[in-house]
């Protein structure tokens, strides 16, 4: 029985993708740790950047199992749910969006925290799609091993 080829990410992009996420996360921190401005700004820019983050997470996988429920012709998510997902992810990044707007900071300091925020959230997809990979390729080697294991028996 012949060893089936499995696609994996590199050593070298895994950790690209780690290192960029940790650096998106850093500028964000970064941004708000010396956000010039009251603290209710601070924390409201804290949650829209955790919301951000979460929802993209989670639009990352409904995506994802949308295609692979495609794929073996069964039933993908309801159509609240979907709305609920890309209402969720559409609502953070824009309450996050005014938020931003309209604090009262230099512009440059907006532009600071607006392109890290738009960083971490690329990242978070990018981060999310290596983690599925992997999982993926770890479910196809096992199935694969299982094969094996009872073809030997």
């Amino acid at each position: 029985m012949q060893t089936p080829f499995i696609r994996r990410d590199t050593k070298a992009w895994q950790l690209q993708v780690w290192t960029s996420f940790g650096i998106a996360v850093t500028l964000c921190a970064t941004g708000l740790a010396f956000l010039p401005g009251q603290d209710l700004d601070r924390a409201f820019m804290f949650m829209g950047y955790l919301f951000c983050l979460c929802t993209s997470f989670v639009l990352s996988k409904f995506v994802r199992d949308g295609e692979s429920a495609q794929g073996a012709a069964r039933v993908a998510d309801t159509p609240m749910f979907r709305f609920v997902v890309w209402g969720g992810f559409g609502l953070a990044m824009a309450l996050t969006a005014w938020g931003l707007i309209r604090m009262d900071i230099n512009d440059t300091y907006k532009v600071f925290l607006g392109v890290s925020w738009l960083y971490l959230i690329t990242g978070a997809f990018t981060l999310a799609k290596m983690l599925r990979d992997r999982q993926e390729a770890d479910l196809l080697e096992a199935e694969w091993r299982g094969r094996r294991e009872a073809r030997g028996a």
